[in-house]
């Protein structure tokens, strides 16, 4: 591979202009060591730098591009839109279309808002829970990142956990106060939080699949668990399906598990790599959004015409392609088992967890269903790990506490390739 000379330039001159020299922490590789690559093309498996190195890309713009890079049909929508401008601020009828085919795919969604992004989505909801109930409290799950709002960077996941600063700065006292949290998976302890603060917690709000911590499951009836508990007090169940959301079945996760929210947060597939966001749930809840209710949201880029074209081809593909799930399920389940496989012949009892189209290796022997086991994983080892996998042409996220996301792209040859990689990286670091 040729040497990132144009990449490390890019970066030093970045710094002077940008916090760190980028726009989003994790980007930066300090969890991994060395210097963030800068990305100039990308098509469907792969990604080529500024260098003109090329890589296998796993992480698809973590997790929208669930079709690949460069779709031709997604392009041409996007074309077609910016021929008519790029933003009116204005209602326009491609964002009825989206608004009906979300809530055809997703039937807990019965009216939903459009935003801008997955952070202003779960902001959103949870300002709507608040209004909706007269209540101010929150729960959330330690190691579940939805975004930075200021309610969710207490004991948060992802970019905040890699820096080893799950609690912001700038977060105020009383914001911190009114944010309850819990282990993940631990209904018990959950049951308990919400008798200690009896008819004052609004929301739940929960990754039903958590994706910030790596990929973690959610344990046998902890999602109907969450249900019954709302039900019995009130509270309103928010999913955040920003990753999972028309990635794991085209009704997301609670399509899988079966568990109907009354709030879900949805963002990057629904804009096929485009910025966007939304949320949405029960008529009587979302009935209480500005104009028609008293809890205001407003946005002048929301329902973007851009945007809405490029997320209406999208899910109209996702929505019609029949086998999607499956082979996405088949091509990431081949690369699962071919990583322990390589664990196997290695002697390693490494942890790998995986749903669908979403997969983590852990540098652990435990177990992980929650974020204290998550943390057990060695961050030495996934650093040494990530910069072998990227000498043999693989591009993984650059954190240990992210999942991978496969793509429609990744081929039956490809998983053989990424497979020989992982085996070649993990003999290297042993």
């Amino acid at each position: 591979m040729n040497s990132p000379v144009n990449s490390q330039r890019l970066f030093e001159e970045a710094q002077h202009f940008i916090p760190g020299g980028v726009n989003s922490p994790v980007r930066a590789f300090k969890a991994v060591g060395g210097n963030p690559l800068f990305i100039k093309s990308a098509k469907g498996a792969f990604i080529t730098d500024q260098d003109d190195n090329e890589y296998i890309e796993l992480i698809n713009s973590w997790g929208p591009m669930i079709l690949g890079h460069g779709n031709e049909k997604i392009a041409e929508a996007v074309k077609s839109a910016v021929e008519n401008s790029l933003s009116f601020g204005a209602p326009t009828a491609i964002e009825v279309e989206m608004a009906k085919l979300i809530s055809s795919m997703m039937p807990s969604i019965e009216k939903v808002r459009m935003v801008n992004s997955g952070t202003e989505a779960t902001m959103s909801a949870i300002r709507l829970a608040r209004g909706y109930t007269g209540r101010d409290k929150m729960i959330k799950f330690e190691g579940c990142y939805h975004g930075h709002g200021d309610s969710f960077l207490i004991a948060a996941g992802s970019g905040a956990i890699t820096l080893g600063e799950p609690d912001s700065p700038g977060v105020t006292r009383g914001v911190a106060n009114d944010t309850l949290t819990v282990p993940y998976n631990d209904l018990g302890k959950v049951e308990e939080v919400i008798n200690a603060n009896e008819d004052q917690v609004a929301a739940i709000i929960v990754e039903p699949v958590a994706g910030n911590m790596g990929c973690v499951l959610p344990a046998k009836d902890f999602l109907e668990g969450l249900r019954r508990l709302c039900d019995a007090n009130g509270i309103v169940l928010i999913f955040d399906e920003v990753m999972t959301g028309f990635r794991l079945s085209k009704a997301g996760a609670q399509g899988v598990y079966n568990v109907k929210p009354d709030l879900t947060t949805l963002g990057k597939i629904i804009g096929g790599g485009m910025p966007v966001g939304a949320y949405g749930g029960k008529r009587e809840i979302m009935d209480y959004v500005s104009p028609q209710g008293p809890v205001y949201q407003a946005g002048t880029l929301s329902g973007n015409p851009v945007a809405m074209a490029a997320g209406l081809a999208m899910l109209t593909q996702i929505n019609e392609d029949k086998s999607l799930y499956t082979d996405l399920a088949n091509r990431t389940k081949a690369i699962e088992e071919g990583f322990q496989s390589n664990l196997d012949e290695l002697g390693l009892g490494y942890t790998m967890n995986r749903i669908g189209s979403m997969v983590s290796l852990f540098f652990t022997n435990e177990r992980v269903v929650d974020f204290e086991k998550a943390k057990s994983s060695s961050m030495e080892k996934f650093g040494l790990y990530f910069r072998e996998m990227l000498n043999q042409g693989i591009y993984l996220a650059p954190s240990q506490y992210e999942t991978l996301f496969i793509s429609k792209s990744i081929t039956e040859d490809l998983v053989g390739r990424i497979v020989e990689a992982n085996r070649t990286a993990l003999k290297a670091i042993h």
